[in-house]
């Protein structure tokens, strides 16, 4: 393998509220036990199944501002009233040679994209895969099994939906979530082949002395 094939990879996925992001992140742990998850932060109230520190930062408005101010956010959005962000310092592992993948909605990766575009390093080490429910009927069936909603946020949280899928031609892979095991193998694929991209190499490590 060539020494840059060793570096790690960020994987920024994307899909709209409700398509399985978190059970699709489960399986994968599973797959890839290896692979780190990025926890961003958020003024969003923790759901009862989520863990903080875990599932996401839970932080409030006051400290969500004093990281916006110091900038130490890699990209951060207002996304369905609430407020996220993730931290630059999650990328730190990616020159130890560690994948990580990020759950970033749709306006945040536009931010990384422009953010690492002249990065010489991290510009080239992320890829992105947008995560599509196979219809709007069963996005909206998978937001009302939660529970969690009410009629009025599912409503907009749909409204949103279909914005963000409008947007799937501006990621590299769409994996679509019939189930979310083999959406998870699918992403497992991708992320390996990353490794493997003509993109990440500035060294031609075969023509090089041993």
């Amino acid at each position: 393998m060539n020494p840059e094939q060793a570096y790690g990879n960020a994987i920024l996925i994307s899909g709209p509220s409700g398509v399985g992001k978190s059970t699709i992140c489960r399986e994968l742990h599973r797959i890839m036990p290896q692979l780190r998850f990025s926890v961003s932060c958020t003024t969003r109230r923790r759901r009862p199944e989520e863990i903080d520190h875990k599932d996401y930062h839970f932080i409030s408005e006051a400290e969500y501002n004093q990281h916006l101010e110091n900038g130490d956010f890699l990209e951060h959005a207002e996304v369905h009233a609430f407020l996220y962000g993730t931290l630059k310092s999650e990328l730190d592992c990616l020159r130890k040679g560690h994948d990580i993948l990020m759950d970033i909605d749709v306006q945040g990766v536009t931010q990384v994209r422009q953010r690492l575009k002249d990065e010489e390093f991290l510009g080239r080490r992320y890829i992105t895969a947008f995560i599509m429910p196979p219809s709007m009927a069963v996005l909206e069936k998978r937001l009302r099994g939660r529970g969690t909603e009410t009629q009025e946020a599912i409503a907009r949280r749909l409204r949103n939906a279909a914005g963000e899928m409008k947007k799937w031609r501006e990621y590299d892979y769409v994996v679509i979530n019939y189930e979310a095991a083999t959406a998870a193998e699918e992403l497992a694929s991708i992320i390996r082949s990353a490794h493997l991209r003509t993109s990440v190499l500035t060294r031609e490590s075969w023509n090089e002395e041993p």
